[in-house]
This record gives C-alpha cells, sequence and structure tokens, in this order.
C-alpha cells in the first residue's frame, strides 16, 4: 500500500528534504499590514524579517480546509492508497483542526491527522520519520505510529531576543513577557505538552547558547540523535551554534542541518532567535 506523507509550512524543513523524502507541504498564510501571502512560497524569512524590522503588522493564520482537501486528493490522484498529514501543535495553531476538518470531507478512511505536540524541526523530523516509514512500505497506521513516536522523541530548545513577539501572537502570557522585558533577559523556551513554556532566564545571548548546548546534550543522551538548529536573521550564530553541538553531543554522526525559520514561526520569535531541535533515535 502506498502511503503519502503531508506536513505544513511550520515544518522548516531545509532546502531539498521535502521533495527528497517526498512530503508534501501545505504553507500557512502570513498576512503583512493585512496582506496575505503563502508561507514559504509567497514570503521567506528575509521578507518577514524587514517587515518585523520595520514593525509592520504581521499576523498568521492557518491554511483553509478546503487547501487540505486539495492536498489529501491530489496525493490520492497521484497513486496514493492513502494520506498521513502531521501538524504543529493544535496548542499553537487551528491548522490541525483545518486538515482533520479536510480529512472529513475527503475520506476519513483515507486520511489520518497527527498533531506531533510540537514544531519546526521537531514537527519536520515527525514527518521525515513518517515518509522513511512509507518509503519502506509500511502500513498507513504504522507511518501515523512513526510519526507520533518520533515527535515524543524529540525535544526543542529556543531562545529569543525578546518574548515582545511571542507576547503580541498569544503564545506566552503577557506576565511573563513583562517579566523578562523588565528584567533584560534572554529568555530560554522549550516545547512541553504541546506549549511554548519558559525553561530558565540568562542574562546575555552569549550565555543562552551555552545553556542551548548544555540543555542539547542532556536532552540527547548517550544515544545516536538528529540535531537541527534554526534561526531567523542570525546565520553567524546559527553556524556557531550548530559547530558547537556537532562537538557536543557524541551522537551526532550525520552533522547538525541548519535551517531558517520561515515566515509563520519567525512571526512570533522575532529577528534573532536560535532554535534545537534534538530528535532521539
Amino acid at each position: 500500500m502506498s502511503v503519502a506523507v503531508v506536513t505544513d509550512s511550520t515544518a522548516h524543513l531545509p532546502e531539498g528534504f521535502a521533495e527528497r523524502h517526498a512530503v508534501r507541504v501545505v504553507p500557512l498564510h502570513v498576512l503583512v499590514e493585512g496582506v496575505c501571502s503563502l508561507d514559504g512560497v509567497e514570503i521567506g524569512p528575509a521578507a518577514l524579517a524587514e517587515a518585523l524590522g520595520e514593525r509592520k503588522n504581521v499576523t498568521t493564520s492557518r491554511p483553509t480546509p478546503a487547501e487540505f482537501a486539495t492536498a489529501f486528493r491530489a496525493a490520492l490522484d497521484d497513486g496514493a492508497d492513502a494520506v498521513v498529514s502531521v501538524h504543529l501543535s493544535r496548542e499553537l495553531s487551528g491548522t490541525w483542526e483545518a486538515a482533520v476538518l479536510a480529512a472529513e470531507e475527503v475520506g476519513s478512511d483515507r486520511v489520518r491527522v497527527v498533531d506531533s505536540r510540537t514544531t519546526a524541526m521537531g514537527l519536520g523530523f515527525a514527518a521525515l520519520h513518517a515518509a522513511d516509514a512509507a518509503a519502506s512500505g509500511a502500513s498507513p497506521a504504522e507511518v501515523e505510529a512513526a510519526a507520533v513516536a518520533a515527535a515524543e522523541r524529540s525535544s526543542t530548545l529556543f531562545v529569543v531576543e525578546t518574548l515582545e513577539h511571542l507576547r503580541r501572537g498569544g503564545r506566552i502570557g503577557s506576565a511573563a513577557a513583562l517579566l523578562g522585558t523588565a528584567l533584560a533577559v534572554k529568555p530560554v523556551l522549550h516545547m512541553s505538552e504541546g506549549r511554548i513554556l519558559p525553561l530558565e532566564k540568562v542574562r546575555t545571548m552569549n550565555r543562552a547558547i551555552g545553556r542551548l548546548v548544555e540543555l542539547s546534550v542532556k536532552a540527547a543522551g548517550t544515544g545516536p540523535v538528529e540535531l537541527a538548529v534554526h534561526h531567523l536573521a542570525s546565520p553567524e550564530r546559527a553556524v556557531e551554534l550548530a559547530n558547537r553541538l556537532e562537538e557536543a553531543v557524541p551522537g551526532c554522526a550525520g552533522g547538525c542541518v541548519v535551517s531558517e525559520l520561515g515566515a509563520v514561526i519567525g512571526a512570533h520569535t522575532g529577528p534573532g532567535v536560535l532554535g534545537v531541535v534534538v530528535q532521539r533515535a
């Protein structure tokens, strides 16, 4: 049985990964001063960073159920017998809900929708592991299970220059954002139970990067891992962080992939964000 894997643009797969693994990506919507664009298709990281730097009003919205239904039908029309659609946490977006509505329209017996409970390459690795299972001839239930298991084995950590963008988007409480701003700290955050939660506070970005490395080593444990570094408008810091991780994490045999965040996640974190995803085997 042939199973197609679908994800959304918040997976922020590095360039070429989606094509190589035959993963279909449905873009979310980004609105800059009310003008809607498709994430990763019509607007990318550079345009987003410029808009945020100019303090333009940037908001995001989920794909419509119709857009998902079109993607699911295209996969089935191209020869797939079933679809497994893997998406960012329902705690952060209505994307999962839109995919569920589309699956009911197309046929829930042929389309399975997974809430990864994470985002960025936490979601990306889940989609890639699902695609690898599909390529090996796994059943729809096994492909779904591969996505869920991979997501549960991932740890997502990141540090932002300011909590203001997360506060504006409702992704973190006003009290936490106000405290972080008042103390001029760099907050280290993580994904937990599908939500973005503060983990600890440090005084400088250099210390924050050091903590990302330490926390990543702890999350990796002693087994083999895949690593990803995300950033927005901070390529030098991202490369530095990736190099430090490759040296510090013994189980990282395949190197660390670096991917710039797209407009949806970047709109909520702001320029200067650095993130790490540790995917345990």
